[in-house]
């Protein structure tokens, strides 16, 4: 693999925008766990924008104008320092999706409760990566595909639904890829990238486990 292709596969498998292929995946092939079958096609449409935009964009936004101000030196946030500040920032931007999503714009809180649920799973895995990375660099790639590993195996066991089944054999093949492109880039060591991906099985394990 070359470098040119390791970046190409780090930003378009981003940890932020992974949140918004996972909820894609489940509207479509499994609308019922998610609690969204009674909804038409274009209304699952408008609910996906409307998680694209608090999930990516509101971050992207943000890590633009951190870089903007001088906050951190490159989008890659290499530095441990650096990081604290937008892993918070993050943190607090999914906080508030959660809260929305699970409280406030209804009939969605009421239809379908287990968005608030995903997302929260996603803010808990940042706030372990974040806590980690104050003195020790986990690699965030490893534990959103790991996370979204879990989430999908774990659904697809809890509920037998065997259309989760190729989407999975999928994710578990773009997170070798994605691992690959990660050490291709120096950008982890094998250790910081087995961290990242036993911490997001762990996380949405544990979520399918408890809250589904």
């Amino acid at each position: 693999m070359n470098n040119r292709l390791a970046i190409i596969l780090s930003v378009v498998f981003h940890p932020l925008i992974l949140t918004t292929y996972l909820f894609a995946l489940l509207f479509l092939l499994a609308p019922d766990i998610v609690g969204v079958s009674a909804l038409e096609l274009p209304a699952l449409g408008s609910l996906l924008l409307l998680l694209w935009l608090n999930t990516f964009i509101a971050p992207a936004i943000m890590m633009f104008y951190f870089k903007k101000t001088g906050v951190i030196s490159s989008f890659y946030v290499e530095d441990a320092a650096e990081r604290r500040l937008p892993y918070f920032s993050c943190i607090v931007i999914y906080a508030v999706a959660t809260y929305v999503f699970g409280w406030k714009l209804q009939p969605i809180s009421e239809l379908a409760p287990q968005i608030s649920v995903i997302l929260a799973n996603v803010t808990l895995s940042l706030i372990v990566v974040a806590m980690i990375s104050n003195f020790w660099k986990i690699s965030a790639h490893a534990t959103g595909i790991g996370g979204a590993i879990g989430l999908l195996s774990g659904l697809m066991v809890r509920f037998d639904e065997l259309a989760l089944l190729t989407p999975l054999l999928l994710t578990i093949l773009i997170g070798g890829w994605l691992m690959s492109a990660r050490l291709q880039l120096n950008a982890h060591t094998p250790a910081q990238i087995l961290a990242g991906i036993f911490c997001g099985l762990l996380v949405s394990s544990g979520t399918v486990y408890f809250f589904f």
